[in-house]
Formats: structure tokens, C-alpha cells, sequence
């Protein structure tokens, strides 16, 4: 067997032959290995890198006994990271936390179902669940016979030394510049090397999966020559989770995203880093052999097969777009939680009023809005309390919450918007008749006071992110791209938008169910109630200041997980299901209503 060992910034393949070698021996031999090969380690013939202080794997983290033996703990093709006494001198080199910064943890378990690709059908919910690693993926036969057709094509042209783009000729500028035969791989090669030209932070594990999982959708369509073998490399580097290291920034959307995908592709010829669940991060070399896997060796065209594309800038967007419609719906519920902790009406829900309208997604949050709050199916406690209050209409945020959009990240921001003076107005008692910040013993305790602040800076940023990339375009490529979409840097920001979006509806539905402990012991709908259980089963109410920020991350992945929507979906069903007639609350604040007529209602009701 043979195990990987990471020693300072560099891995290190250790042979362990014998049976009875020890993780300790392990650690040396890595050790003596790298100072083999890394003179500048040795200073008078003497190690300056230290001893071994402790083993961990690279998966988990797991602690190593030194005095346990290698096959009894360690797995073939294993990656082991050493901590020495030197690491601390060491500060240029990275630490052993950028093997673990995006590693899946130990919940991580291998997709066992299958997705059929056609390059035709798949959906962007289809892709997200790729993302997540629900699934592993294969190809239709269909695919695989127009992919071959394709390559055939390809093979007919070279083999009549015909001139073609990105065949045999250089590529943007240089698309006049042609390449003997003999030097076309190498002429793929330096293609994906030069392009990989990408900075900043690497993508999530979920978003490249996103991306190969698009990419390898888009081969499969049959239109790019690439020959079947490297794409089936490519699917079985997906399914064992071998992720390329691809820099989140670099692409203008100009011929594709070439940045990125140059580095998907780089990870898969064995150059740059990559990671698995396995390993971490590694050399890709390494890593795909550990999985048992070959570097891709490119074929003509190859290389732009693999790279002319839009997959960045569409599995961002996608991804966003999922969650935009995820905390839409979500956000519909927050508010009517938040409606009935400030005692709102109904009214401004009703079905004939929103007819009147034709705009389709205001009806369907009217409607979800009306089988959330106070109805003859779902009666509220809180609702009957202020029945026959004075106060004629409520604000614009709380009526106003059905609205339509025209782009992605300034329609979602809208919700933050709205959210945001909700929480205010939970959270000031001139609105809400609560107490100020939602807590008892102001002063002594600060309550929901700087959770406000937080949501109202998130809505800030956001007033900046929703400005259009497309708007500010320059020219690259010499010229020859003369005006580019931007399309990368819209995608991450649209996606920006939505997490802060995600986070400011949490910070409202924290307000929203601090305010209901406030009204006890009325109850609010069956629905909400469900709402306001499920938060309180993760986050306990607040009797006096604790630290704030684990309850907000808290319930942002309940809603990033859409637990809030699942628990209400079944209550909307049966309420559209089985209600015959809609419940329209008399108005007894209307201005033409004389007294004996409002005591008949109270009489009534």
C-alpha cells in the first residue's frame, strides 16, 4: 500500500511495505522524504523543519496513534497530514486548516443514485441537486452516439489536413496563426494552462459540482468534438468527487467562461490542486490516482472543447435563482408571522381586490398569505383579539408584500427592503406596542437592538450589489471582444444578494417569534404556530441578552433548507384543497359605520 503525507506545502507518496510499520515511522519517513528532495530544508546536513509532533487525517482530522500500525488504521492511497514543531516558523507556508476549509464533514456520505444526462433535460433544480451531491451522474446512450458522431467529424477533418478554428490554429488574436500537426496537444495544453489565469477564493464544493455537473451536460449534446474517453473521465471525476481548484473570479463572459473552466480542466489533465472528500486539497495528480484515475491527455480541440462555455455564469445564476425562489416563498411566511405579532389585517389580502390586478405572482402570495392567517379553517387567537381595534389600514410593509420583479437581484432585494422596516417596526413600541427591542429590562438588556443594525447594513450592501454589471462592459482580447457581458460578476453578486437576503428574513422571523412569547398565552393560526415551534425547537426565547450571531446562522440554514416552507406547505394545500368560501373580516373601523351598526358586529362576532 501507499499513503499520501502532506509535509509543510508539498504531499509526500510514502510506500509502506511492511506490515509492521507504525504511523510513527510514517511521520519520519514522510519527513526524511521531503528533506530528500527539498535541500533548502537542510542546513549543515540537519533537518530544520522539526519533528513530527502528531498525524491527522485529511478527511476528518482524526487524531493518529503513532504507536499503532499503518494497515490497521490507514486505508490504501490514504492522505495524512503531519503537524511539526516548525510550523509555527513557517508562516508563509499555507497551514493545515486550507486542507480543511472546504472540506464536507464527517456527515459526508457518497451519492448512490444515478442522474441520466441527454444535454438536453436538464432542469435547474436537476442541477442544484447535482450540486449537493445527491446524485452521481451517467449518460444517455443517445448522448454517447452524437458525441462519437461528432468526434468522427473532427477526426475526418484532420485527417484532410483542413484549416479549422481552435483545430490547428492559435486562438482570439491569433486565430490566423496556424499549428503543425505535430504540436496541436501541445497547442490544447498550453490553451488550458495559459487561460488559467483565475484569482481569488475557490469555489464551494457545491458550486463546482455545479459547474461540471453543466459542463459535462453541455459535451453531451455531441457538438464539440471532445471523444469519449475524456468525457468519461470527466463524469468519473464528478462521481468520485474529484474538485478542481477553480478561482471564483476571472471570467468577463466574453467566447465563455475561460478562466474557470481552464482550471476545472487544468485540475483534470493532473496540473494544479484539487479536492475530494478523501484527500482535501492536494496536488491533482495525487489526487486522481488515489481515486484511481488518469490525467486526461488532450486530443485536437480538446482543450477549447473543455473550455467555451457559459457554465460559470450559469450554475451561479441558477444556484441563486433557486434560492431567491426559496426565500420568496419562505419570506411570504415570515411576514405573516410578523403581521400577526403586529396585530395587522387580512383585508389588504382579499381575492377580489388582487383580481383587479393581473399580475399572477401578487395572487399567489395573496392567496398563500390568506391560508397562513386568520381564517374559519385556521382561526387565530391573536386576530380575534383586535377585532374591533381603531386603527384603520397598516403600514405599506405589512399590506404591501405581494409585489412582481424585473431582475433577479434587485426584484430579491426588494424582500430584504421590505423585512428590514418590519423588523423596525417589531422592534420599536411606537409601532408595536411591544417592548422596545423585544426584550424586558431595556438598558440592562439590548435585545433584538444591533440584530436591526445587522439586518439594516446587509440591506445597505445590497443597494450597492443590485447595481448592473452589464451596464459597465470593456473591451478585451485585443479588440476582438469588443463588448462583454460580465455575466461571472452579475451571477456572484445576484447570488451575494440572496444570502443577505436569506440572513435578514432570519433576523425577522427571530423578531417575529420573540414577539409572539410578548402576546402569550393567545395563540396565532395552526400554520404559524407550526412556524414558531419549529424556530423554537433550534432557538429558545430570549429572558435576558446571550450571544446572538448562532441563532441567526441557525435559523438562515433553516431557511436555506426550505424547512420553513416544508412546514407550512401542508397546511396551504388543505386549506386550498377543502375551504369553500373565503373569510372576509367585517369592517369595523370603516368611516360610515354608526354605532348601533358596530354593536350589532360585537353582538355577532
Amino acid at each position: 500500500m501507499k499513503v499520501s503525507v502532506r509535509v509543510l506545502n508539498d504531499w509526500v507518496v510514502v510506500p509502506c511495505k511492511n506490515g509492521q510499520d507504525t504511523i510513527a515511522w510514517l511521520g519520519d519517513e514522510a519527513v526524511r522524504r521531503y528533506v530528500k528532495n527539498k535541500p533548502a530544508t537542510t542546513r549543515g546536513g540537519c533537518n530544520v523543519i522539526g519533528n513530527v509532533l502528531e498525524l491527522r487525517t485529511a478527511q476528518a482530522g482524526s487524531l493518529l496513534d503513532p504507536d499503532d500500525h499503518i494497515q490497521d488504521v490507514v486505508d490504501d492511497n490514504d492522505f495524512i497530514i503531519t503537524v511539526l514543531e516548525s510550523d509555527e516558523k513557517h508562516k508563509d507556508i499555507p497551514p493545515v486548516g486550507f486542507l480543511s476549509r472546504q472540506q464536507i464533514d464527517s456527515r459526508f456520505e457518497e451519492a448512490t443514485q444515478y442522474m441520466t444526462l441527454d444535454g438536453n433535460s436538464l432542469s435547474s433544480d436537476d442541477l442544484v441537486q447535482l450540486g449537493k451531491g445527491v446524485y452521481k451522474i451517467k449518460l444517455s446512450e443517445s448522448a454517447w452516439n452524437k458525441v462519437a458522431k461528432a468526434r468522427a467529424l473532427l477526426d475526418e477533418i484532420i485527417s484532410e489536413n483542413k484549416v479549422a478554428y481552435g483545430l490547428n490554429t492559435g486562438f482570439g488574436k491569433f486565430a490566423r496563426v496556424v499549428i503543425p500537426a505535430e504540436k496541436l496537444s501541445e497547442l490544447q495544453r498550453n490553451l488550458i494552462r495559459s487561460h488559467a489565469a483565475g484569482v481569488g477564493e475557490p469555489l464551494s464544493q457545491e458550486k463546482t459540482r455545479m459547474l461540471m455537473a453543466l459542463r459535462i451536460n453541455v459535451l453531451a449534446k455531441g457538438y464539440s468534438g471532445i471523444t469519449t474517453a475524456t468525457l468519461q473521465q470527466y463524469i468519473a471525476a464528478f462521481n468520485a468527487s474529484c474538485l478542481p481548484y477553480v478561482p471564483e473570479k476571472g471570467t468577463v463572459g466574453a467566447s465563455g467562461d475561460l478562466a474557470p473552466l481552464s482550471h476545472l480542466a487544468l485540475g483534470m489533465i493532473g496540473e494544479g490542486k484539487m479536492w475530494s472528500p478523501k484527500s482535501g486539497w492536494a496536488d491533482a495528480n495525487t489526487v486522481l490516482e488515489a481515486h484511481g484515475l488518469q490525467p486526461i491527455k488532450l486530443g485536437p480541440k480538446e482543450g477549447l472543447a473543455l473550455i467555451n462555455g457559459t457554465q460559470l455564469i450559469t450554475s451561479i445564476t441558477v444556484l441563486a435563482l433557486e434560492r431567491a425562489a426559496a426565500v420568496a416563498r419562505q419570506a411570504d411566511v415570515v411576514a405573516a408571522l410578523t403581521l400577526e405579532v403586529l396585530k395587522g389585517t387580512t383585508r389588504a389580502f382579499d381575492s377580489d381586490i388582487h383580481a383587479q390586478r393581473p399580475h399572477k405572482g401578487q395572487q399567489e402570495v395573496a392567496a398563500r398569505l390568506r391560508a397562513l392567517l386568520h381564517s374559519e379553517y385556521h382561526p387565530s387567537e391573536i386576530a380575534e383579539s383586535h377585532r374591533f381595534c381603531d386603527r384603520v389600514q397598516d403600514a405599506y410593509t405589512m399590506r404591501c408584500c405581494p409585489q412582481a420583479a424585473d431582475f433577479l437581484a434587485i426584484g430579491i432585494h426588494e424582500l430584504a427592503n421590505i423585512s428590514e422596516r418590519r423588523i423596525e417596526r417589531l422592534c420599536n413600541p411606537a409601532y408595536s406596542d411591544l417592548p422596545a427591542f423585544l426584550v424586558n429590562d431595556g438598558g440592562l438588556n439590548s435585545g433584538f437592538m444591533i440584530a436591526h443594525c445587522t439586518a439594516a447594513s446587509l440591506v445597505s450592501e445590497n443597494k450597492v450589489l443590485t447595481h448592473p454589471s452589464s451596464v459597465d462592459s470593456l473591451t478585451t482580447s485585443g479588440g476582438t471582444e469588443d463588448h462583454v457581458s460580465m455575466g461571472g460578476f452579475a451571477a456572484r453578486k445576484a447570488l451575494q444578494v440572496v444570502e443577505h437576503v436569506e440572513q435578514v428574513v432570519a433576523i425577522e422571523l427571530l423578531a417575529a417569534c420573540q414577539g409572539i412569547e410578548f402576546l402569550r398565552p393567545l395563540k396565532t393560526t395552526k400554520p404559524l404556530e407550526a412556524v414558531y415551534q419549529l424556530v423554537r425547537s433550534y432557538v429558545k426565547a430570549w429572558d435576558k441578552d446571550r450571544y446572538m450571531a448562532p441563532d441567526i446562522e441557525q435559523v438562515t440554514k433553516l431557511l436555506r433548507e426550505e424547512r420553513i416552507w416544508h412546514t407550512v406547505k401542508p397546511y396551504i394545500n388543505n386549506y386550498e384543497c377543502e375551504i369553500l368560501k373565503e373569510t372576509r373580516m367585517p369592517s369595523p373601523t370603516a368611516t360610515t359605520l354608526d354605532t348601533s351598526k358596530r354593536r350589532k358586529l360585537e353582538e355577532e362576532y
